[in-house]
């Protein structure tokens, strides 16, 4: 029986999982090593100044459980403090854009760090490894260092045209990111040069030595208070000692004899479900993939779900999230009867704009069938590096709508909703595919699509994840490159309008590994630089 095996965009973090695998640590070691190697090789997807949530599943000590870790609003914050600020929302519902862009960039921009705790918290109780060896990989990339890969200089340097703030302006805000992402003459450091992260790798060596309760209430958590404190951040050194993470049961939902479980609110696996609970009305291998009908279709499903998340979902501490209705087989049956008539959704929106890619995925499975999906992130990095500590802190409050009053208005100590959905797929109770994705707001679009080209069209994990993608989170539905005109032209003829991206692997970066007949095929999407790998 193999080992286990790993898929996550960055080749670095798959060969530390792997490692962690081949030297007796279980899904959880290898997930958690891989995390923090990638906060370290990708450093503006993840890092330990970020949020997630991860999705265990281990039969071997019956436990079933997600931790939902998302960034929280400092206690600083006010409902209606950047409300005369707005100037506009991002088409995929992936933030707001203010003047000033506050809430995007710099120290106004963070939300309380949740990653490094709920990697620590997983490790230590569901482990099997010494936490220090689980950090030395992620030591080793810092101060070795790793090759910049094509699509992290790529994030760095495309302006996605959503009005955000382009990622190099991000990386050259404190003098710390001038000096580990720029050459003494001001260039850029371009693919293929190494990235060397000293003051990372001597907090991570701290990390590993103390523990990681040194970030929320020690020197490193000491460092961090004082340099908000001095340049008008929100974020505080009680903020930080309050920080807790959420453990929960998945929320489970069916189709067609399947088990899917997923994340509960404010992660987006209430949007996955509500998805698949009207698309199990239809016969959509009838329709046949990708044909004009089935992307009607999923996208009418789509555009319902967003609407739902937009007015009902939030942090369940703060908002009433009606839960049983979104994701009732009936729910699912009225709005299937709508797509049927023809109807077509309306998405609110106050401006245009695409998705953003910032975030990062691990999907593992090992010898004892133990499984663990986590989904990570900055959301858009704050671009402020604390001197001394090497780390980048997030960017989340872009995400709170600055309008009171709404689902995802601001307020001291809420999370932030986010559509990061790490999914494990079961049937009779055992795991037939582990999946998830990075990509902003097209992450449920994704892991939707990824599940659907599995058990509607019995692909490989590898066919589903790299399987040209569309998405609707606004009224128009964007399209692959990929997807034909003789396709999309009849959507136009019916009224729909037609976003042709100019990529060929958009909405999100689908990761999965799949389970049949006990056999492990991975599928690492294209649309990034990572690789599924088997441990024998």
């Amino acid at each position: 029986m193999a080992k286990g095996m790993i898929v996550a965009p960055q080749p670095e973090a798959v060969e530390a999982g792997a490692i962690v695998l081949e030297q007796g640590g279980n899904a959880v070691d290898a997930a958690v090593a891989c995390a923090l190697v990638q906060g370290v090789v990708d450093p503006q997807m993840c890092g330990i100044a970020g949020f997630g949530s991860l999705h265990a599943f281990l039969p071997e000590r019956d436990i079933h459980q997600c931790i939902d870790f998302h960034g929280r609003a400092p206690a600083a914050v006010r409902p209606d403090m950047w409300q005369h600020l707005i100037e506009g929302e991002t088409r995929d519902g992936f933030g707001f854009i203010l003047k000033g862009h506050v809430n995007d960039m710099g120290y106004q921009s963070i939300t309380v760090p949740g990653s490094l705790k709920a990697y620590s918290e997983a490790q230590t109780a569901w482990g099997r490894l010494p936490w220090a060896e689980i950090v030395a990989p992620a030591i080793k990339f810092a101060e070795a260092g790793s090759i910049i890969r094509p699509s992290m200089y790529g994030f760095w340097t495309e302006d996605d045209g959503s009005g955000r703030v382009v990622s190099v302006e991000r990386l050259r805000l404190t003098p710390s990111g001038r000096k580990i992402y720029f050459h003494a003459d001001g260039r850029l450091r371009n693919t293929g040069e190494t990235l060397v992260n000293p003051d990372l790798g001597q907090t991570l060596r701290r990390i590993a030595e103390v523990g990681a309760e040194d970030f929320y209430t020690g020197e490193i958590a000491a460092a961090i208070a004082a340099d908000m404190a001095a340049n008008g951040g929100l974020l505080s050194a009680q903020d930080l000692a309050d920080y807790h993470t959420t453990h929960l049961t998945p929320l489970l939902g069916t189709y067609r004899g399947h088990q899917i479980a997923t994340n509960r609110p404010p992660g987006g696996g209430i949007m996955l479900l509500e998805m698949l609970n009207v698309l199990e009305c239809f016969d959509l291998a009838a329709l046949g993939h990708n044909s004009t009908e089935y992307i009607r279709v999923v996208a009418e499903a789509m555009k319902r779900a967003t609407s739902d998340k937009d007015n009902f979902v939030g942090d369940p501490n703060f908002v009433d999230v009606p839960v049983e209705r979104l994701t009732s087989k009936a729910y699912g049956r009225e709005q299937a009867a709508a797509i049927e008539r023809g109807e077509i959704a309306h998405v609110e929106r106050l401006q245009g704009a695409k998705e953003s890619l910032n975030t990062t995925h691990i999907c593992v499975i090992d010898g004892a069938s133990n499984a663990v999906s986590m989904t990570h992130s900055l959301g858009m990095p704050s671009g402020v590096i604390t001197d001394g500590l090497g780390f980048m802190y997030n960017g989340c409050m872009g995400v709170f709508d600055p309008r009171p009053g709404r689902a995802g208005s601001l307020a001291p100590g809420k999370g932030r909703f986010s559509s990061l959905c790490p999914t494990i797929v079961l049937r009779d109770g055992a795991p037939v595919l582990v999946i998830g994705a990075p990509g902003g707001t097209q992450i449920a679009m994704g892991v939707l699509q990824g599940i659907l080209n599995v058990l509607e069209f019995d692909m490989s994990p590898l066919e589903a994840v790299s399987a040209p993608r569309f998405s609707a989170t606004s009224d128009p539905i964007d399209v692959s490159n990929r997807i034909p005109r003789g396709v999309t032209d009849p959507l136009a003829a019916q009224g729909y309008e037609i976003v042709r991206n100019a990529h060929s692997y958009p909405f999100a970066s689908v990761h999965a590994i799949g389970i049949e007949d006990g056999q492990w095929r991975g599928g690492a999407d294209p649309n990034r630089d990572g690789m599924a790998l088997l441990v024998p």
